[in-house]
């Protein structure tokens, strides 16, 4: 407990705000704030300071996942399991009187506020109020510091870290865990295909449209109701999704067990990806539960049995035309759910039509150059491959008839339209989903509503791929080590941020996302009054929080950070946590 405590100095009585804290295991007293003389108490007490100046930083963001990681423990779990770097030979490293677990959390609470480079990462922070949580000066934390530390986590040891925060923040918040959602995607990269100090980075099918790029791949798994990241695996980005399933099933199936979390209660939720017959044969050795998606393409009988015998039932409180049915598929008897989903079906069919426009452009284009004057006389054959490069595409490639005709000069004609017929036969045929699961006791709306969760684990990957918050970019590392440590402080990153989602919501009735409530968060300042004295030395400090909205103030009582600012600092002064 703080006492406020006098000491006389010179003739002169000085308070001081101590606590009692244990150093080297020997109880000692602790100066956590200097107070002036009893004229100085008495003005901040009146709130009246002459010759001060005014400055405010972001402080609610930091504030609150600071506060998480203290309570996970997060800075001394990451330390249990570091070793020494090439830049610091002794068993622990400490640089800047931070230690490696210290560093990778001020690293995350970084990335979950305004995602920068190392080399910016100082700035940002001189403009929040991490300083002052920390009592700590963050200046000197450069790319250079940042590095060195990232060097000491080892990569096998990321599984093991990962695991332990879970633990701690399962038995910490109650977090409810039934449902799985597993998904991929990559992030692309500026490193030089020269580079022979990466293997990791590889060129692939970029999700971003950046193909010129080499990219690193990402499996990750969260929790359907609080989309906390359960497991995270970085991988090389030329790898395809089924052949990275088998890797990710198995440790997932071992963080379960790990967690002592009731494999029975979990189900697996993917898409159709990840279909194959060898890693659904694994799902059944595991004894796992899934549902999964199936491509509509490849069974057409299906298609066509549901399409004669739809019934209606309520999805979520709407009428949804569904066929149901057990089928073998790849050897093994699977209950099927066949629906419509027109969301699907109109982005399905809005993809056609701008695919349409967009060969009848080129289409007329070609028209155009072959009525030419001045045109070149071109081969039919040539120019019969031409066209069908043209018009080819997963619908349209028999949606343009199309025809070559020679006139009385011996110049090729074009003539092509849409065949609206088969235009309308696909707008019927388009919209189909097919679900496959093992879990034979569900009905059909619990099967359809936990596909539909899905998006969960797509918002968190928007999330990662958001520039102002919790964005894996930028990234400006080059080695395999250095890539997957900063993939696992991004993780970190998302996994606080989803902590304190799920204490707005339970207990400040904060309905917003993610990225909304880092703002409101952010928004929030303290304010420092800096008097100035007639003695010599650093002007004098007093904190307090600037008005907030009501919002604001029940997301700040809610997480229970209202008042941190006037107590202890977070951390002792090697950068380990300090237990309550």
């Amino acid at each position: 407990m703080a006492t406020i405590q006098a000491k006389i100095s010179r003739g002169h009585k000085y308070w001081y705000i101590v606590e009692s804290q244990r150093i080297n295991g020997k109880p000692r007293p602790v100066v956590l704030a200097y107070l002036g003389k009893p004229e100085d108490l008495l003005k901040r007490l009146q709130g009246f300071c002459t010759n001060g100046t005014l400055k405010s930083y972001s402080h609610g963001g930091v504030c609150a996942l600071l506060e998480v990681a203290r309570r996970l423990d997060m800075a001394a779990v990451i330390n249990r399991h570091v070793k020494s770097s090439r830049s610091y030979r002794a068993q622990k490293p400490i640089k800047n009187n931070l230690t490696v677990g210290m560093t990778i959390v001020l690293s995350a609470v970084g990335r979950a506020c305004m995602p920068t480079s190392k080399s910016q990462w100082a700035g940002w922070a001189h403009s929040t109020s991490c300083g002052y949580l920390l009592r700590r000066n963050l200046s000197m934390l450069d790319s250079q510091h940042f590095w060195d530390m990232m060097d000491a986590v080892p990569v096998d040891a990321i599984e093991s870290i990962e695991r332990q925060l879970l633990e701690k923040a399962f038995g910490l918040y109650n977090l409810d865990s039934d449902t799985l959602f597993l998904d991929t995607t990559n992030f692309f990269t500026f490193i030089d295909s020269t580079n022979q100090h990466c293997t990791i980075a590889q060129r692939g099918k970029n999700k971003q449209k950046r193909n010129d790029l080499r990219q690193v791949g990402m499996a990750m798994i969260v929790t359907r109701k609080d989309m906390v990241p359960l497991f995270h695996i970085s991988y090389k980005g030329n790898m395809h999704d089924t052949n990275i399933f088998g890797d990710v099933i198995l440790k997932v199936r071992r963080r379960l067990s790990d967690l002592s979390l009731d494999s029975d209660r979990h189900t697996l939720v993917f898409d159709r990806g990840f279909n194959s017959r060898e890693n659904l044969a694994l799902i059944k050795k595991l004894a796992m539960y899934y549902v999964g998606a199936l491509t509509p393409v490849h069974h057409k009988q299906l298609i066509m049995n549901a399409a004669e015998n739809f019934q209606e039932i309520p999805i979520n409180g709407l009428p949804m035309q569904v066929f149901r049915d057990k089928r073998i598929i790849w050897d093994e008897e699977r209950t099927v759910v066949v629906f419509i989903s027109e969301n699907f079906k109109a982005g399905q069919i809005r993809g056609v039509y701008q695919s349409i426009e967009k060969k009848i452009r080129q289409l007329q284009k070609l028209k155009l150059s072959l009525e030419h004057s001045s045109a070149k006389r071109h081969g039919k054959d040539k120019l019969q491959e031409r066209i069908k490069q043209i018009i080819k595409g997963q619908f349209t490639a028999n949606l343009i008839n199309w025809a070559l005709q020679q006139d009385s000069s011996g110049k090729l004609e074009l003539q092509f339209a849409v065949d609206q017929q088969k235009l309308d036969e696909l707008e019927d045929a388009l919209g189909f989903r097919i679900l496959m699961t093992n879990r034979h006791d569900w009905d059909t709306a619990e099967i359809i509503m936990a596909y539909y969760g899905q998006s969960q684990i797509e918002h968190t990957f928007k999330n990662l791929k958001n520039p102002y918050h919790l964005a894996v970019r930028p990234q400006f590392h080059w080695t395999d080590q250095k890539i997957i440590v900063h993939n696992f402080i991004c993780v970190i990153g998302y996994l606080l941020s989803a902590i304190i989602l799920r204490q707005a919501r339970m207990q400040a009735g904060f309905n917003g996302t993610m990225d909304t409530l880092l703002d409101s968060l952010n928004a929030i300042r303290l304010a420092a009054v800096l008097e100035q004295s007639d003695s010599p030395g650093p002007a004098k400090a007093s904190y307090q929080l600037e008005q907030m909205s009501e919002e604001q103030q029940r997301l700040m009582h809610g997480l229970e950070i209202d008042r941190i600012h006037l107590h202890r600092p977070l951390f002792n002064s090697v950068g380990v946590y300090e237990s309550k």
